[in-house]
This record gives structure tokens, C-alpha cells and sequence, in this order.
């Protein structure tokens, strides 16, 4: 019995120091990921936007996927590029758009499923990116206050 214990002992030593332990990580749940899409969606209409809102977990796939009843076929596939952009990037999309206009960092707005247009916004638990959020329709800058007021619903939460 001892010597089971002493042999697996050395096994969890050498597996740690091989950097082969778990990764715990925080993910978005569904339920958040709901409550900000409808968040988001409910500040643009308040606004007379007709929007969509999507919601993207850490490795950038789609958790929520919401269209007001007016809102075009195109803003859905822009808000889910635009939450792509922002957790990848892990900043507004505002921001990248800025930072892509230098000729030196042009180059990753060429990335596949990129796009470098306001509404997008990185879900964030301290420095840690958890997802993103996009908004499009209703213009740039308020497509950006509205994601910012989908994550706002839940800031208490994210803490």
C-alpha cells in the first residue's frame, strides 16, 4: 500500500513538472451569455435600432444569436464576426479598427472571420477574456454602447 502511494506521488510530481496538470479556466454560461444578448438588443431598441446581438464563449463560437424582427440579414452575420474580433483580440472593436489603420498591424483585419467595425466588445472576468459581444445595425458608435450595455446587465456578475 505504501509503496502504491509513493509511486503515485512521483507519478503526480513528474506530471506537473512536465506542465502536463489540469488548466482550470472561467467560461461563460449560457444563461449570461442570454442575459447579455438580450441586454444588448433591448438598448438598441430602446434607441429605435432594429439590431442583432451575438454572444461568443473563449474559443470565439456562437453561445446566442439574437435578431429583432426588422433588423436586415446582414447584421447577424456582423454581430457574430464583431464578438469574434473582440474576444480574439480582446478589445473593442472600435479599438482594433483604430489600431489596424497603422499600416504595421493593417495585416490582421485579413484574419478569417475578423471584422474591423464598432459593436464588438470582449466579455471580461478581471483581465481574463471569457468572450465577446456584437451588436450591428444601428451605426458604430451606438452599435458599441450597446454591447457595452448587454455586458453592463451583468457587470456584478463578472467580478
Amino acid at each position: 500500500m505504501r509503496a502504491v502511494a509513493k509511486v503515485l506521488l512521483g507519478i503526480g510530481i513528474l506530471l506537473m513538472a512536465n506542465g502536463q496538470a489540469l488548466v482550470t479556466q472561467r467560461n461563460l454560461s449560457l444563461p449570461m451569455a442570454k442575459a447579455i444578448a438580450e441586454a444588448a438588443l433591448s438598448a438598441c431598441r430602446e434607441k429605435g435600432f432594429h439590431t442583432a446581438v451575438a454572444v461568443v464563449d473563449r474559443a470565439g463560437q456562437v453561445l446566442v444569436i439574437l435578431r429583432d424582427e426588422q433588423a436586415t440579414a446582414p447584421t447577424l452575420e456582423m454581430a457574430r464576426r464583431k464578438a469574434y474580433t473582440a474576444q480574439m483580440f480582446r478589445t473593442t472593436t472600435l479599438e482594433f479598427q483604430k489600431r489596424t489603420s497603422d499600416p504595421a498591424y493593417a495585416a490582421q483585419r485579413d484574419v478569417t472571420e475578423v471584422l474591423a467595425l464598432g459593436g464588438g466588445v470582449p466579455i471580461q472576468v478581471g483581465n481574463e477574456t471569457i468572450g465577446g459581444v456584437g451588436s450591428s445595425g444601428s451605426g458604430q458608435q451606438q452599435d458599441d454602447a450597446c454591447a457595452k450595455a448587454g455586458i453592463a446587465k451583468v457587470a456584478d456578475l463578472l467580478k
